[in-house]
């Protein structure tokens, strides 16, 4: 019978699970939280939970200020370190600065994580209107144009899977679909298509457009190149165009040794 580390169920580490916990409750924080707070949200003792912050501020990892702790910058460098390992990510900036409909358009790059669209990078192009989600943000793969173009590289058995036959996404705004027989219907026409769109269901006032980016190499995971549209500005024809745009970047971001691979089994 297992013991000790070995047992089922056993965590090996909890103090470090304990940490992870709580980077992830400052990183949903919309500001810093008390001492008292992470305590309590963690359900354990004050005492521990100093010095895990007394640990994870002497890493970077965290940071005190008057009002509690917040995350550090040492986050936000092993944030970008995630994004730069991937070749894509990197050739990013440059494919889009090359392209001239890219140029002036807010591009970004998401990954799936779980039933999420996680942004990893972002192009500002030339739009005087913040628009799109932060880096290290993420948006609902089935409302997100990003996240569409992660799942319409799917086969439907596989994206039932993720999200589950019953599944119901959250009213964003009054676009957003909310059951899957929907987002089936979409996906197929973004597969038509060759791009994913999304009027305004994830975010209000933004029209997005994305494209299925796959990994460069075998052990990568898929990416999504998209950009946010302001609507008031996304008549057809800019749509179009962009979308268009964005097919030729994914494949001037795409592994030609992958992507013959695939041709070949196709």
């Amino acid at each position: 019978m297992p013991q000790g580390d070995d047992a089922p169920g056993r965590d090996p580490a909890p103090a470090v699970t304990r940490a992870v916990r709580l980077l992830g409750l400052l990183a949903d924080a919309e500001g810093p939280r008390t001492l008292t707070e992470l305590a309590a949200d963690l359900d354990v003792a004050k005492s521990s939970t100093a010095n895990l912050c007394l640990a994870l501020e002497a890493a970077g990892m965290v940071a005190r200020t008057p009002l509690g702790y917040r995350l550090g910058v040492r986050t936000a460098e092993l944030g970008g370190a995630f994004a730069a390992q991937f070749n894509q990510v990197r050739e990013f900036y440059d494919v889009c600065d090359a392209s001239p409909v890219l140029r002036g358009e807010l591009v970004q790059i998401a990954v799936l994580d779980g039933a999420d669209a996680l942004y990893l990078a972002r192009h500002e192009g030339a739009s005087p209107v913040r628009l799109g989600t932060p880096l290290g943000s993420r948006l609902p793969a089935a409302l997100s144009a990003a996240g569409r173009a992660l799942l319409m590289a799917m086969p439907d058995e596989e994206v039932v899977a993720l999200l589950g036959e019953d599944a119901e996404f959250p009213a964003l705004t009054e676009n957003s679909a909310r059951r899957l027989p929907e987002l089936l219907e979409r996906l197929a026409t973004a597969r038509s298509r060759g791009w994913a769109l999304d009027e305004e269901g994830s975010l209000r006032g933004v029209v997005g457009v994305a494209v299925p980016l796959p990994g460069w190499a075998p052990y990568d995971p898929p990416l999504a190149l998209g950009a946010a549209i302001p609507a008031g500005e996304a008549g057809y024809a800019r749509i179009e165009r962009v979308g268009q745009a964005l097919v030729e970047a994914a494949g001037a971001l795409t592994n030609p040794f992958e992507a013959a691979t695939r041709g070949a089994r196709a």
